[in-house]
C-alpha cells in the first residue's frame, strides 16, 4: 500500500504522513521486527532522541545491517537507509547540543541525520536557555553549518512557547501534541502552517494509558467512533500537519497503522467534533 507524502515545511522535504515514533520501541522484544515492518511499509520518517533509552542504537543496528549484502532482507538498495531520521537533544547549551549529535551520528552510523531538535522547550526559562547565547540552538546551528544536520526542530509542550517558537522563524519543524483528546494546539498547525513551519504530531492517538483503555473497549466490542484508526484519520484531517509519529512496539500496530493512513479517507468537520466529545468522556 501506498502512504500519501506531505511536505515537512520549509525543509523541502516529502515526508509519509505516517511516521513512527520510535521512543520505546526498542524495550519491546520485538522492537526490532517493528523498525523493518515500518520501514519495509515506505514509513519514511522515525523520530527518536539521544535519551530514549536504547532507540538510536536499535537504528543504528539496521543502518549497519542495511549495509551488510543482502541489505538485512530489506527491498531497498544496499547500502542505503530509507527513512528520515529525526533525533534530539535535552541539552540547552551549546557544548551540549553539538556533543549530542555527534553521539547520534557515531551511535546511528549516519553521515548526516535529517532532522535534529531541541527537546521540551516547554518553559520561558528553557525557551531563554536554548535559544541565547552559547545556548543550544546556536550548537545546532554550527551542526548544520558543518552538514552533520540537514535541518533544526523543536518540540514544545507548552501553547504560549511553542507560539513564540514559531514565529521565531529559528526552526524548520515543531513537534506538537495534537490529537481528539487534545484539540488545543490546532490554531498552532495552523501558524506553522502559514509560516512553512513543518509539524509533526506526538502523541496522535492519546498515549499509551489511554491507547490501553481503547484497545480494552475494542477487544470487548464497546470502542464506538473512539478507535485508533479514527484517532489517526482526525490529525490528518488537518492539512498543516506534516506526519503523524504514533508509537509502536509489535508489526502488527505498524500494520493497522499503514492500513488505516493508505486509505487516505477524509473526515468531516462533524466526525471531529463526535471524536472530540467521545475522548473527552474517556479522558
Amino acid at each position: 500500500m501506498d502512504l500519501p507524502r506531505r511536505r515537512l515545511g520549509r525543509t523541502g522535504l516529502m515526508v509519509t504522513a505516517l511516521g513512527l515514533g520510535a521512543m520505546d520501541t526498542s524495550q519491546s522484544p520485538e522492537g526490532a521486527a517493528t523498525l523493518r515492518a515500518a520501514l519495509e511499509a515506505g514509513i519514511n520518517f522515525i523520530d527518536t532522541a539521544r535519551e530514549y533509552a536504547g532507540s538510536e542504537f536499535l537504528i543504528g543496528q539496521l543502518v549497519r545491517e542495511l549495509r551488510e549484502p543482502g541489505g538485512a532482507g530489506l527491498d531497498v538498495p544496499a547500502h542505503d537507509f530509507p527513512a528520515h531520521v529525526g533525533s534530539k537533544t535535552f541539552s540547552h547549551t551549546l557544548d551540549g547540543s553539538q556533543r549530542d549529535v555527534d553521539r547520534s551520528l557515531s551511535v546511528l552510523g549516519l553521515e548526516q541525520i535529517t532532522l535534529y531538535q531541541l527537546h521540551d522547550i516547554s518553559t520561558p526559562a528553557a525557551y531563554e536557555e536554548a535559544m541565547g547565547a552559547n545556548g543550544a540552538l546556536e550548537g545546532l546551528q554550527v551542526a548544520r553549518y558543518r552538514e552533520l544536520i540537514r535541518s533544526i526542530g523543536v518540540s514544545s509542550h507548552n501553547l504560549e512557547v511553542a507560539e513564540q517558537l514559531i514565529r521565531s522563524g529559528e526552526f524548520d519543524t515543531i513537534m506538537l501534541e495534537y490529537s481528539a483528546f487534545y484539540p488545543d494546539s490546532r490554531p498552532l498547525i495552523e501558524l506553522a502552517h502559514g509560516l512553512d513551519v513543518g509539524v509533526i504530531v506526538m502523541r496522535p492517538v492519546g498515549g499509551s494509558g489511554r491507547t490501553s483503555v481503547m484497545r480494552g473497549r475494542l477487544a470487548a466490542g464497546d470502542a464506538g467512533v473512539l478507535t485508533p484508526a479514527n484517532l489517526l484519520r482526525y490529525v490528518l484531517a488537518q492539512p498543516g500537519v506534516s506526519v503523524a509519529i504514533p508509537g509502536a512496539s509489535y508489526p502488527s500496530r505498524i500494520a493497522e497503522n499503514v492500513a488505516t493512513v493508505a486509505r487516505d479517507e477524509p473526515m468531516s468537520e462533524s466526525e471531529q467534533r463526535a471524536l472530540e466529545d467521545a475522548a473527552a468522556r474517556l479522558y
